[in-house]
């Protein structure tokens, strides 16, 4: 019987490895998805016959989405499970790429986009719930981070990859080919996860309970910390997707004077950095015991190695792929906000915490691209090359004054947040 017990412990232990390889390839799909735009800008601007802030404004359709369904997505998540409710989301998500792919009007992509966004918003929650539902509490943050990893596979994917596709093909064609791969995503995960670990089932605390939306925000919008939390991961990673979900790729082409497919590979270096980042921050984390001082230093080199990459004049090639290979090494410390939400946070309410944090992520996301949009257009000097606009150094320059102003921002929310100690600081069930 004893053996019987250990052969069905492994077999749980496996299945619950596969699902959370499930959850993280969507993490995967989603970042592929998000920073696509990037090596398309002077494409679409071209397709769509758009400037740099209606480009900014259809990139950021998948941040408005986003931003709209982040807390539902995670109440949907707390009440329903994650097995249905994300399955919806991988085939959403797929048929807003195969959308963006056919459309012939600035609209229909935009609808696109919007769609991709709108499946992408339980992506990070659902792979949040999923780990807190699967695995020990003392293993959360590594297995965060380790999520990141994967997702920041997906955006390096979604670079220089992507850019050799498009080149090859078309960007339609690829475009196309990943809205297939993600219908295919949808019905593994239908197929294989399943919403709790059996070794859990009699821990009433993470399972869904008669509990309404309502009652659900108003926890989680009691917590002061949640709140400072959020602050700080929106104005944290939003450099992030500003320079590599967008803008970094043009820029680094003119100011490097390199082709757009070396400037992607460089850019790429971001998501690597961040991808061996957050699963070392995450084990770092629990070895010193301690989450904001990690934060707190992961965050002021990031905006030290970003402004270099900026504003540093007579930058080389070999400084230039070091500084952002850093930034996104550094800057992933700042996923250990998620663990915290988690720790803040009564389990039953995990995917509403975060999904209340990830909506300030997508806030700044939804803003920051057309806003810097704007900015170039305002200081262009009216060169055209293939019908896009193709904006100087210095515009660029001015326009990303944004990213160290946020980070700073970010410090300075972090300085209200209290250290957790890595331990759960509050009940594990409803009263």
């Amino acid at each position: 019987m004893p053996h019987a017990k250990e052969k069905n412990k492994t077999f749980i232990s496996m299945h619950a490895w596969i699902i959370w390889l499930l959850s993280a390839l969507f993490m995967f799909y989603k970042y592929a998805l998000e920073v696509s735009p990037s090596v398309m800008t002077t494409t679409l601007m071209s397709t769509f016959n758009i400037s740099g802030a209606a480009l900014g404004n259809l990139a950021a359709c998948y941040f408005y989405a986003y931003l709209l369904l982040q807390i539902p997505a995670g109440f949907l998540l707390d009440k329903i499970g994650p097995r249905k409710i994300t399955t919806l989301a991988i085939a959403l998500c797929a048929f807003g790429s195969l959308l963006f792919s056919k459309a012939d009007t600035l609209l229909i992509a935009g609808i696109g986009r919007f769609l991709t966004g709108a499946g992408a918003a339980f992506a990070a929650v659902n792979c949040l719930k999923l780990i807190a539902n699967w695995f020990p509490q003392k293993q959360f943050a590594f297995m965060a981070g380790l999520m990141m990893t994967v997702a920041m596979l997906g955006a390096v994917g979604g670079q220089a990859p992507l850019a050799t596709f498009i080149d090859a093909m078309d960007w339609r064609y690829a475009m196309q080919f990943i809205g297939f791969a993600g219908l295919i995503l949808a019905a593994l995960f239908w197929l294989t996860v399943r919403d709790i670990s059996p070794l859990h089932k009699k821990e009433k605390h993470i399972i869904s309970q008669n509990i309404s939306f309502s009652s659900s925000l108003k926890r989680v919008l009691k917590n002061p910390q949640g709140w400072w939390l959020s602050v700080y991961s929106g104005f944290a990673f939003a450099p992030v997707m500003i320079f590599g979900g967008l803008w970094g790729v043009s820029f680094i082409s003119e100011a490097f004077l390199i082709s757009s497919n070396m400037a992607a590979q460089s850019v790429s270096l971001i998501f690597i950095g961040f991808a061996v980042g957050a699963p070392f921050f995450g084990w770092f984390s629990d070895w010193l015991g301690k989450r904001v001082i990690v934060m707190f230093w992961g965050t002021l080199i990031a905006l030290i190695t970003i402004s270099a990459v900026i504003y540093m004049p007579s930058l080389s090639n070999s400084s230039l792929t070091f500084l952002l290979f850093l930034f996104g090494f550094s800057i992933s410390s700042f996923l250990l906000c998620f663990t915290m939400m988690r720790e803040i946070s009564l389990p039953i309410l995990a995917a509403t915490a975060i999904g209340f944090m990830n909506a300030f992520d997508a806030l700044l996301g939804a803003a920051s691209d057309p806003l810097t949009g704007w900015f170039l257009d305002l200081v262009w000097d009216g060169k055209l090359v293939d019908g896009a606009r193709v904006f100087s150094v210095s515009a660029y320059k001015t326009a990303f004054l944004a990213l160290p102003a946020f980070l700073t921002l970010s410090l300075i929310a972090l300085w209200r947040i209290k250290e957790t100690y890595c331990k759960p600081s509050i009940p594990s069930s409803l009263p």
